[in-house]
């Protein structure tokens, strides 16, 4: 790793381009913004349609309609059912030109040695491509999503309304069902990532208790989800949101004072003067990885541009892009050269930020003398609870999942397993 303070220039990768192909790109406003999408098309001299659908929209058009797109740009969790349906190709590393340059959180689990390496989806369980079209974590040549943007979620809360706690010690999931929130609360409407926020609360709470709360059994979801209906009953929750611009809403016209939320929103609203702040829960984070899949319907001359704008995206700019949203990318070294040192400071190392930084847009996210809430990147990431997780019983959990947020409050019966 590149110390702070020390500008080491390394060589870009070489890129092909053959003619203008034009690459079709499904994901979420994650990764796919238009500052991405210009600097792409002009350092690659391709064209970029980019369809951007909520991440459960996302998921079901990856798995059902290959066709559609050549890139599939989302989350690790998903890559098992987009691979068990044939929706994507097997990604050649010898093609990735900076592959031995990705660290090792995707690699081996985790950035260090003593980090906690955390329930249900660990990316490397689903990394490399094993014969047999088997997904596992024993490397070879092939893998079945690049690492690229990654970061830890937990929940943010309104310092004028909620008291603070302290970072890893008071800070809790918990929270997010202490009855003194009721009606103030908003969960992120995904089966797959609410269900986790709310079991590290519920088990918080101590209203129950997980084996593994990243692969719920199909009673540990019938518990869970019952308790939540109960607290929906009683009017805890004031809405399960769907987008970015929902859960600033939520948070910024006071609907709510504490609730699920992603980085982006978080720094927005510190930009809109909304005294938020993201809790760094004692019970560990929980974390996700991203990156991109090949369509298993893509070849020829735009396969090979699939692989320049791979290889595109680990060249550093696209990376220290995603930093100033306050996510993290799988080559920092390469990312170090394209921040300022104030910025490296500010997002990579924890440090207080010596000015205002600047977002993607341009707009302030961080005003001087701040830090970022949870510390460094290696300290937020060696506190992982859970990782995303597509589970075992995912469809039961789906059907459950809608069963609570579609109520009015009182419990239905239950869908057939």
């Amino acid at each position: 790793m590149v110390k702070r303070g020390e500008k080491q220039k390394l060589a870009s990768p070489n890129v092909r381009t053959a003619g203008k192909p034009v690459l079709r790109v499904l994901g979420t406003g994650v990764t796919l913004i238009e500052q991405i999408k210009q600097r792409a098309e002009k350092d690659l001299g391709i064209g970029l349609q980019f369809e951007i659908l909520d991440g459960v929209a996302a998921q079901a058009k990856g798995v059902m309609q290959p066709g559609s797109y050549d890139v599939y740009d989302q989350w690790f969790h998903s890559v098992e059912l987009l691979w068990l349906s044939g929706a994507i190709q097997p990604i050649d590393i010898g093609r990735i030109e900076l592959w031995n340059e990705v660290n090792t959180l995707a690699k081996e689990g985790r950035l260090t040695p003593d980090a906690r390496f955390g329930y249900g989806d660990n990316p490397v369980n689903r990394l490399y491509v094993h014969p047999g079209r088997g997904l596992g974590r024993e490397p070879n040549g092939k893998i079945s999503m690049l690492p690229g943007a990654h970061n830890v979620d937990s929940f943010a809360y309104n310092l004028e309304e909620v008291s603070a706690g302290v970072p890893y010690q008071t800070e809790s999931w918990g929270w997010l069902l202490d009855d003194q929130w009721r009606g103030k609360v908003a969960l992120v409407n995904d089966p797959a990532i609410g269900v986790i926020d709310a079991a590290l609360a519920a088990e918080a709470q101590g209203l129950m208790s997980f084996a593994n709360a990243g692969n719920m059994t199909l009673e540990e979801i019938d518990c869970l989800i019952d308790i939540l209906l109960e607290k929906k009953k009683a009017g805890h929750f004031k809405a399960f949101w769907n987008s970015f611009a929902e859960a600033d809403e939520f948070m910024a016209r006071r609907d709510v004072v504490i609730e699920s939320m992603w980085s982006p929103s978080v720094t927005r609203l510190k930009a809109r003067g909304i005294p938020v702040r993201y809790a760094a829960p004692k019970e560990g984070y929980r974390a996700w990885q991203g990156g991109m899949c090949i369509s298993s319907r893509t070849e020829g001359r735009v396969l090979d541009a699939v692989y320049d704008y791979l290889n595109w995206w680990m060249s550093g700019w696209p990376g220290a892009m995603m930093a100033k949203q306050g996510y993290y990318f799988s080559v920092p070294d390469r990312i170090r050269d394209h921040l300022s040192d104030n910025e490296w400071a500010y997002w990579y190392m924890g440090e207080e930020a010596a000015s205002d930084l600047p977002g993607p847009n341009g707009l302030v996210v961080a005003r001087a003398g701040e830090r970022r809430d949870g510390g460094s990147y290696w300290k937020r990431f060696a506190n992982i609870g859970v990782w995303n997780s597509i589970m075992d019983e995912h469809n039961y959990l789906v059907r459950r999942w809608q069963e609570l947020t579609a109520s009015n409050g009182t419990s239905a019966s239950r869908a057939k397993r």
